[in-house]
């Protein structure tokens, strides 16, 4: 049975002009929950820990994470041994982790799954020692990250984003990939590759065997000697397009090394934050999140 929750707290990354307005509508669609909620607008990123920290520190039911897949999967090793349950608030571009889960990404439908939902039970992902909610990968994704310039999206908007990706696209080869070590270890040279928690990267499903309550972790490599395969793979898994799984291997385990050649940047979740080698772990329902009642248990009740 479910322990009835009486407190909450909301803390939202609302870096931006926009952040701090959706803030505001949070707050507002948030009224009419049966328990008061604690908010925290956080508009410098370096806050957001020592806020989460703090607000963890009053032991709430609810800890309701507003922001990215970033700003989640930066926050949800905070909340690990804490007899919290997460509730999440897609306010980012992809949402990959709210769609993973099947939690609207509009804040009116989000907070009616943190008023109306069940907890339960996930995995999460790790890279050597950090947890992270959704998806890592290696490619031309960190690339494009680790590369540009700071200020430039706030001075040329996406137009100037999008170009700075266009550049390194050019610049960019594929790669050679090695899973495992000894007799077990395979090579592949790849073009892309998905450390996977759940089927979604980028807002889009890519990994139809990941799942977040499958105890294991998804690596799928996308092969190939040219990056038109990658334009290829992107394109057909937007289409859902059955050609999505051609040159795709999916390695799965409890805990997987990986090796490039050359070592590489690894994104998680959209944020630089490991180079290759690394040991890619699952960490089997170490947490609980408020989530959509499954449509037979609704029924049933």
């Amino acid at each position: 049975m479910n322990r009835p929750i009486k407190s909450a707290a909301l803390v939202v990354n609302a870096k931006s002009r926009k952040g701090q307005h959706l803030f505001k509508r949070a707050c507002a669609a948030m009224d009419g929950l049966p328990y008061p909620v604690d908010a925290h607008a956080v508009e410098d990123p370096k806050d957001l820990e020592s806020t989460v920290r703090k607000a963890l520190a009053k032991k709430p039911d609810l800890l309701i994470l507003g922001g990215g897949d970033g700003t989640v999967s930066g926050l949800v090793d905070l909340m690990v041994g804490h007899n919290v349950i997460l509730g999440v608030l897609p306010l980012g571009t992809a949402n990959s982790f709210a769609r993973t889960l099947g939690i609207p990404i509009d804040i009116a439908g989000a907070v009616e799954v943190i008023r109306t939902g069940a907890p339960r039970r996930i995995d999460l992902g790790m890279i050597d020692g950090d947890y992270f909610a959704n998806c890592a990968a290696m490619g031309i994704s960190p690339q494009i990250a680790e590369t540009v310039p700071h200020g430039l999206k706030k001075v040329l908007g996406r137009i100037g984003y999008l170009g700075w990706a266009a550049y390194q696209f050019t610049r960019f080869k594929p790669f050679t990939l090695i899973v495992g070590e000894g007799e077990d270890e395979v090579r592949l040279r790849v073009v892309e590759v998905r450390i996977s928690n759940g089927p979604y990267h980028g807002g889009t499903e890519l990994v139809d065997d990941a799942a977040v309550d499958s105890g294991e972790i998804v690596v799928q490599a996308v092969g190939g000697h040219v990056k038109r395969r990658l334009v290829k793979n992107w394109a057909a898994s937007f289409l859902r397009h059955e050609s999505r799984h051609e040159e795709v291997r999916n390695f799965h385990g409890k805990s997987l090394k990986i090796r490039t050649e050359p070592p590489l940047p690894i994104s998680i979740d959209g944020e630089v934050l490991a180079h290759t080698p690394v040991t890619a772990k699952i960490a089997a329902g170490i947490i609980e999140v408020m989530a959509p009642v499954p449509e037979e248990e609704d029924q049933a009740e």
